[in-house]
């Protein structure tokens, strides 16, 4: 793979998103042009792509190791044959969303917010994804009439104050359309918090163009997610893009996922916390990965993840760690799973230990 700088001269276009979503990586002869593939590795993408799209940006595609099928990038990007192994607690819906969605379109679990899927496409569609049942299953955004039922949804629940804006990846939405749907929710009285949950910043960060943030600054307070996985996934664009939110005033944090083989290591995850951390990024959420099916060889145990913030409190800073949560199945909401650092409590005093596994005690008033 050339170096992106050599793409971006050969290729003019290549700096415009529009460009680099019309020629996203879709199939397996367009793979086998990028990177080696025997004829078994091609018979079994075909057969993963029966269950799950396949659609890689050229950008993403570019920080791929070509030869390296264990490279975080590739693992993100590209199916694999595990796809199809099944496990015993996959489940087609683990976080119970169509249950708590009382109109299409809206996720209504929580009592002061809700998620609000406004299209199904991605620029690309991660091998690890949760929402794979609907994702990906057509290029396709909410129509104005899907729209407005789920609007009337929120006008009429006034406990509503914060919306989070999903899909699929909302950037992928041409900003007229993108606006309009923003527009209509900023209206809403009783709405103060709009989120735009996104993964552009990393897999097409020339997304994020002047026009984009000077849109989104016209209904703050806006705030917006990402997800880095990987300290690879962190170049000069997707720093610049990452930038110009910030600078836009937008707040901007990152929610990871842990995978296994990719990032399941105290190692790689301070070197991306703190790359994110450098970008203004905050880190907000490190999930344990979803029960989707297809993806269980992504899954780890719980305690690595407790322990891998555990081997990361007091070394780097606070603001750097993420809350580690698990999206409990059927629909329980995010329950953060942490650390245990008090060793006992009673009436009398708390006994804890620090980060370096030093006993103290706090007398209780």
């Amino acid at each position: 793979m050339k170096d992106r700088e050599d793409l971006s001269i050969a290729n003019p276009l290549w700096n415009d998103w529009k460009w680099q979503y019309a020629n996203r990586i879709t199939t397996v002869e367009q793979l086998s042009q990028l990177i080696c593939l025997s004829e078994k590795e091609k018979d079994e993408i075909n057969l993963c792509l029966q269950s799950f799209r396949m659609a890689i940006t050229p950008y993403y595609a570019s920080l791929m190791k070509k030869d390296d099928s264990n490279d975080p990038i590739h693992r993100q990007a590209i199916p694999s044959i595990e796809e199809t192994y099944l496990c015993g607690n996959d489940m087609e819906d683990p976080l119970n969303e169509e249950h708590d969605s009382p109109v299409p379109h809206i996720v209504h679990r929580y009592p002061d917010r809700v998620l609000f899927l406004v299209t199904l496409q991605c620029s690309m569609y991660c091998r690890h994804c949760t929402r794979r049942r609907t994702v990906g299953e057509g290029d396709r955004v909410i129509t104005e009439k899907e729209l407005q039922k789920a609007l009337a949804y929120i006008r009429k629940h006034e406990e509503i104050r914060d919306v989070l804006i999903s899909g699929g990846d909302p950037l992928t939405m041409p900003d007229a359309k993108l606006e309009h749907i923003i527009s209509e929710i900023r209206a809403i009285e009783h709405v103060d918090i709009i989120r735009i949950g996104t993964r552009v910043p990393v897999v097409m960060p020339m997304r994020i163009t002047n026009e984009l943030t000077s849109m989104l600054k016209k209904y703050q307070p806006i705030w917006i997610n990402t997800h880095f996985n990987h300290p690879s996934e962190i170049t000069r664009e997707a720093e610049a893009a990452c930038m110009a939110i910030v600078d836009a005033g937008i707040p901007l944090g990152n929610q990871s996922v842990l995978l296994r083989g990719i990032n399941d290591s105290s190692k790689i995850m301070k070197e991306l916390l703190l790359k994110l951390v450098h970008m203004r990024v905050r880190p907000y959420y490190l999930y344990q990965c979803d029960l989707s099916v297809g993806i269980g060889h992504f899954r780890t145990n719980v305690e690595e993840g407790i322990e891998i913030l555990h081997e990361l409190t007091g070394y780097i800073s606070g603001y750097a760690i993420p809350k580690f949560v698990i999206d409990a199945p059927a629909g329980g909401g995010k329950i953060p799973v942490n650390y245990n650092y008090v060793i006992q409590k009673d009436d009398k005093e708390v006994v804890m230990e620090n980060y370096r596994g030093e006993t103290y005690r706090y007398p209780q008033p």
